[in-house]
């Protein structure tokens, strides 16, 4: 049977509308960190160039070696600057920093993933797959919620999650602001995208939140 996380994981799970506090467990993902404009800057469009091939191989690697198939999940990626406010009311993307991401599953180990980067190479993908790490992301308590629409018009939702629920809710911002790409923007026009926006937290002095 061919595991499709997004359906099994809970961490993927989101609602329109609706911000969510939950427990994201451990996770394990392909990286690659860059800066700049995801618009305009090369790097990111070579970040995730790199990434796809090393995932694929790895997909398949399980399929044929461990009889263990699944679903490549989708991209994701952190995103942070110096000051947060480049990503809510000042929305300067020249600022920020970001770690593109795909996740894998926890039986894969780090021979597998060295001999799928090694594969990737060897098929003349670009340099950056020199850049893919596997690295494990241990996020904890967080909020969630899906976006519907295009990336431009998260601002108000962020806004509202880090100015008013996080802080209503007895929570102070920690980690990094992470996405998760539910729809292809090659295939899907920018009203109808989805989107996970996720903020990791922690329970502030004297806070009684669950």
């Amino acid at each position: 049977m061919k595991v499709d996380f997004k359906k099994t994981l809970d961490a993927y799970s989101a609602r329109h509308n609706t911000f969510r506090i939950l427990v994201v467990p451990p996770l394990t993902y392909l990286m690659i960190d860059g800066h700049g404009d995801p618009n305009t800057a090369p790097e990111y469009a070579e970040a995730i160039g790199a990434l796809y091939p090393v995932a694929y191989a790895l997909k398949f690697a399980s399929k044929n070696n461990l009889a263990r198939d699944y679903v490549v999940p989708p991209l994701e990626a952190l995103w942070w600057a110096e000051n947060m406010v480049a990503f809510t009311t000042a929305r300067n993307k020249a600022e920020w920093n970001w770690t593109v991401m795909i996740m894998v599953p926890d039986w894969i180990d780090r021979t597998m993933f060295e001999a799928a980067v090694a594969s990737a190479g060897a098929k003349g993908t670009s340099e950056a797959s020199t850049r893919v790490r596997l690295e494990t992301l241990n996020e904890g308590l967080c909020v969630q919620t899906l976006h519907i629409g295009s990336y431009d018009e998260e601002t108000p939702v962020l806004a509202e999650l880090h100015d008013r629920y996080i802080p209503d809710a007895g929570l102070t911002m920690t980690g990094r602001h992470h996405e998760i790409y539910l729809s292809d923007p090659r295939r899907v026009e920018p009203a109808k995208l989805r989107t996970v926006l996720r903020q990791p937290v922690v329970r502030s002095a004297g806070s009684t939140t669950l």
